[in-house]
């Protein structure tokens, strides 16, 4: 894969991660990376195993490796405006792991394997205070709940030698605080 700059949006269901990372990709002319889960779930259904996971972790790194490769493109096609080329991704290796542990309490060794294989540039960490919203895939409206997963990404954060910026407020404020932490710590 090309050298890119990645910056991955993690958090809760419903927090906004998908909007912020295309957001992102058009202020910054740059490309996003949907998530895996969603395109496999709304194809084979919501009712889930712990080897389904994996097959989607794997699907979600091949999806950015894709993705990777569009960014380079792009990136040299409009004259190299930044030193990287920028991908915003939606999820990555740490919401798998955490999706693993919360529904199975336990977590295939490739994800955890690939963390540590993982390049990230920064994290947006997207708080839960943006409404939940009900679709098809999200399991868990209760703030409970959506309390504990939130805290559990802000906990690995804290403990990983990983930059990272916390999100919240407006989709205006979380735009704005993104592109702050993109400039300061990317470009």
């Amino acid at each position: 894969m090309q050298e890119i700059s990645k910056v991955v949006a993690i958090g809760p269901e419903s927090t906004g991660k998908s909007s912020l990372c295309e957001s992102l990709a058009q202020h910054y002319n740059a490309i996003a990376c949907p998530e895996y889960a969603r395109e496999y779930l709304l194809a084979n259904g919501t009712h889930y195993t712990f080897e389904d996971l994996l097959t989607i972790a794997k699907g979600q790194l091949a999806l950015e490796e894709k993705y990777a490769a569009i960014a380079f493109d792009k990136w040299a096609a409009n004259g190299k405006q930044t030193s990287k080329p920028l991908l915003f991704v939606d999820t990555d290796m740490y919401v798998m792991k955490v999706w693993c542990e919360y529904v199975f309490g336990k977590c295939p060794h490739f994800i955890l394997d690939s963390l540590v294989e993982s390049e990230c540039a920064l994290y947006l960490l997207c708080n839960i205070d943006l409404p939940w919203v009900k679709d098809e895939l999200r399991e868990y409206p209760d703030l409970k709940s959506r309390e504990e997963l939130y805290h559990i990404y802000k906990d690995i954060l804290i403990n990983q030698q990983v930059r990272w910026a916390h999100v919240k407020g407006s989709s205006a404020d979380r735009i704005q605080c993104a592109i702050e932490a993109v400039n300061e710590t990317i470009l």
